[in-house]
């Protein structure tokens, strides 16, 4: 028997966007207010403005960018997360419970927020250009020894480890846990990676089943400074 795929599986571009935290607060197809309240009662644990504040803006843009596939309005895109490890709801993956066809990720760090969503799996992480991932010993634990080497190699090994530690976040994200390689295919035909840096901050998305869309920053001027 064959199976057939679910909806959205061709038809939807996959969409992905990467923004400062303050840029997502100040859009204004987004507010706090269409966060569930499952999300909200998350939200009372982080103690810390600015974390809480790259949470909130992570997860708005998720609904920005499921938005712009799907064609609904944001408000009415609702996200749910599931934890492949223990079975439960409102920790884990994120996914569209209405869309089944379409993955989703996303990621905050240190006043960046970024998300995709598109047909198949789906991974996306964003990290500052600043940042050095390590210890060695946990790179060389998680990520493919021969790449740790190259990337140790050059002349600035900073960047080259955090493109590899990024890369290996989006594909994990995805549920690509087993097919990372230093490579831009994941070991897989199907798996498309997209790099991305500009203005301080460094993002890669994975997709599956579909070609990479990365689109603009929600706005193109300088970035005012994260927090509220």
């Amino acid at each position: 028997m064959t199976r057939r795929p679910p909806p959205y599986e061709k038809s939807v571009a996959a969409v992905a966007l990467v923004a400062t935290t303050a840029e997502v607060l100040a859009c204004p197809e987004l507010d706090e207010d269409m966060l569930a309240p499952w999300e909200r009662r998350r939200l009372t644990g982080i103690r810390v403005p600015a974390r809480r504040d790259d949470v909130v803006a992570a997860r708005l843009l998720l609904r920005l960018c499921a938005s712009r596939a799907t064609g609904l309005p944001p408000r009415d895109v609702a996200p749910a997360q599931r934890c492949p490890g223990c079975g439960r709801d409102g920790h884990g993956r994120p996914f569209l419970p209405d869309h089944p066809g379409l993955g989703a990720s996303f990621s905050h760090a240190d006043g960046l927020a970024a998300a995709a969503v598109g047909p198949g799996p789906v991974g996306i992480d964003v990290e500052p250009l600043t940042r050095r991932p390590g210890p060695l010993p946990v790179l060389r634990r998680l990520l493919p020894a021969d790449a740790v080497d190259a990337a140790r190699a050059e002349p600035d090994p900073g960047p080259a480890l955090l493109r590899l530690w990024v890369r290996r976040e989006a594909l994990f994200k995805a549920g690509f846990e087993a097919g990372f390689e230093g490579g831009s295919k994941a070991g897989r035909d199907d798996v498309r990676l997209t790099e991305w840096t500009d203005r301080g901050r460094a993002a890669v998305v994975a997709l599956a089943g579909a070609d990479e869309v990365l689109a603009p920053l929600l706005s193109s001027g300088p970035a005012p400074p994260s927090g509220r």
